[in-house]
């Protein structure tokens, strides 16, 4: 019986260093143009990256359609007013269609537009397969200065982060 308990106590104690262990951050510097796009939104515009030359901005790439925790997280960040105050432009990116992600957007009183990505533009900022979902993005930010530069990027496999630290880190790198 002692042998059992243990085995179990170790299976455990492996499975919750694990979940610590991969749940940690993962975060990158600056690195060189970013991509440029245009893509669909909720509101029925279409985006582009270049719209906003000259404004610092901050990807929020999320898995999207029926993740409470990435919804919240966009309802905090329109609620802290530093990121308006900083001039920083908040563009979260989903792979779901307008009928997807409203009613999560509705239920949470999101009023930012969702960019809706087909994968493409996940791909090409390299945050695909980073989350719970294969194929999908995790939780993941990437801010981008007014000339077009990635100066750093964020992955949040907590599935949060804070809305004034991300606001530190993005004003930080500014």
């Amino acid at each position: 019986m002692r042998l059992v308990t243990g085995v179990v106590t170790l299976a455990i104690i492996g499975i919750v260093t694990y979940g610590l262990w991969s749940a940690q951050p993962e975060q990158g510097e600056a690195s060189g143009k970013a991509p440029g796009f245009s893509l669909a939104t909720t509101a029925g515009t279409t985006v582009s990256l270049s719209d906003y030359r000259g404004k610092p901005v901050l990807l929020y790439f999320n898995e999207g359609a029926g993740c409470g925790s990435c919804t919240q997280q966009m309802a905090a960040i329109e609620k802290e007013p530093g990121f308006k105050q900083a001039g920083i432009v908040v563009l979260p990116i989903v792979m779901n269609t307008r009928e997807q992600i409203q009613p999560d957007l509705d239920t949470f009183s999101v009023t930012t537009p969702y960019l809706l990505d087909d994968g493409t533009v996940s791909k090409a900022y390299d945050t695909l397969d980073k989350g719970m979902h294969p194929g999908l993005p995790g939780h993941g930010f990437v801010l981008i200065d007014e000339d077009g530069n990635k100066l750093w990027h964020g992955n949040y496999p907590s599935m949060w982060l804070e809305p004034g630290s991300l606001l530190q880190e993005a004003t930080s790198r500014l």
